[in-house]
């Protein structure tokens, strides 16, 4: 029997055991081998060891229709550091800007609106936005997505909520202060402020349904994907831990992580990659990954940012990557959670003009990173010598 002529199964089991190396050169072969081999099926545990393949820790394809193999591919660039780079778009005014991907659209906040940019075929920008979303008197600090609304927190203290689909608006009076942080799941929004408190809304409330007076101001929340819980992140400028979890039901704080926080290590982001696994990142230089499946809840890796500055931002591939945004120079730092060290890393603006990274935000091929009067875009779509 020929080894083509081999059971499908017995086929995938034998390919299984080879690395992305070996299955693009047995893809050149022969025309028969070349189909079998470009199935996803052959490709998925060869990229669950690759950098942003978008298969997840638990299986879950983030970027379906994205063929494995052109993934694969890309995530050599993305572990080599291979990639082109631009400047998307530029502005006069230092500001603080904030990003969200939606598939084929680019959302950024720069002042007191949020523009929605479609992203071209080659990941560049049109100068004018597709649609601008307004609603607040100062600028919009914060904003997140859902499938079908826009949620913006800004420094008048307001939270508007837009509807994506037929453009109407709900102004929520929100915090007597700028209003630092939002998250949202499915209609539940917790929001964070200077102010400090932690607020806890619906899509359809005018007002808060609770409110949680903390002892310092919150930068960052993150509602767990199980709904039952979120954490709070605070500047640190008191003699408690600046990581809480709450109970959604209770409004109780279930726990504290980590008790040696320096004084001023504020954390400025949270990011769940699972309901167990939480990344944060902030002003002492650290990433670090918290098992909340132990007792008590503790931190099970971390990364030193090299050059000792605060960390604005960070996102995670849901299996091997993290991507990280500094407070100097525009540093953008990718790193493999199985090594110590950084992996790569880019610095976006020049040694003369610093600026902090205040968010970033990737897909399967493209980095976004909007700095104080720009938006960065790095593209990894070169194509390695060895995969064809």
């Amino acid at each position: 029997m020929m080894f083509t002529q081999l059971p499908d199964d017995v086929l995938f089991h034998i390919l299984s055991h080879l690395d992305h190396r070996s299955l693009s050169r047995l893809s050149q072969v022969c025309k028969s081998l070349n189909v079998f081999v470009n199935r996803d099926a052959v490709w998925r545990k060869a990229a669950k060891g690759c950098l942003n393949s978008g298969i997840t820790w638990n299986g879950t394809d983030i970027y379906p229709g994205i063929p494995l193999k052109q993934r694969v591919k890309t995530a050599q660039n993305w572990y080599n550091g291979v990639c082109k780079r631009w400047i998307l778009l530029k502005w006069k005014t230092k500001l603080l800007p904030w990003l969200q991907l939606d598939k084929d659209m680019l959302y950024l906040s720069q002042a007191a609106k949020v523009g929605a940019y479609p992203l071209h075929p080659s990941r560049r920008l049109q100068t004018n936005p597709q649609e601008v979303f307004r609603g607040h008197q100062g600028d919009v600090c914060r904003f997140v997505l859902t499938d079908s609304h826009l949620i913006s927190g800004g420094s008048d203290g307001t939270i508007v909520v837009h509807n994506r689909r037929n453009r109407m608006s709900l102004q929520l009076i929100g915090h007597s202060q700028e209003v630092n942080c939002l998250d949202t799941k499915d209609g539940l929004i917790i929001s964070g402020s200077r102010d400090r408190t932690a607020r806890m809304w619906t899509l359809t409330s005018s007002s808060p349904l609770a409110t949680i007076s903390m002892i310092d101001r919150v930068w960052s929340v993150a509602i767990s994907p199980t709904q039952s819980s979120f954490v709070t992140g605070t500047a640190c400028c008191e003699d408690a831990s600046p990581l809480r979890i709450w109970d959604v039901e209770r409004l109780a704080c279930v726990c504290s992580l980590g008790s040696d926080f320096r004084r001023g290590a504020g954390v400025l982001d949270i990011a769940f990659e699972s309901p167990f696994q939480l990344f944060t990142c902030g002003y002492d230089t650290f990433i670090r990954q918290w098992d909340l499946r132990l007792s008590p809840q503790k931190c099970v890796m971390e990364w030193e940012e090299p050059h000792d500055s605060a960390l604005y931002c960070i996102q995670t591939d849901g299996n091997n990557m993290i991507a990280s945004g500094s407070s100097y120079y525009g540093v953008v730092r990718i790193w493999d959670k199985r090594q110590a060290r950084c992996l790569q890393f880019f610095q976006l603006s020049s040694d003369s003009v610093s600026s902090p990274v205040y968010c970033l935000r990737f897909s399967s091929s493209h980095l976004y990173a909007a700095l104080a009067t720009a938006l960065h875009c790095l593209d990894f779509r070169q194509n390695p010598a060895h995969i064809t």
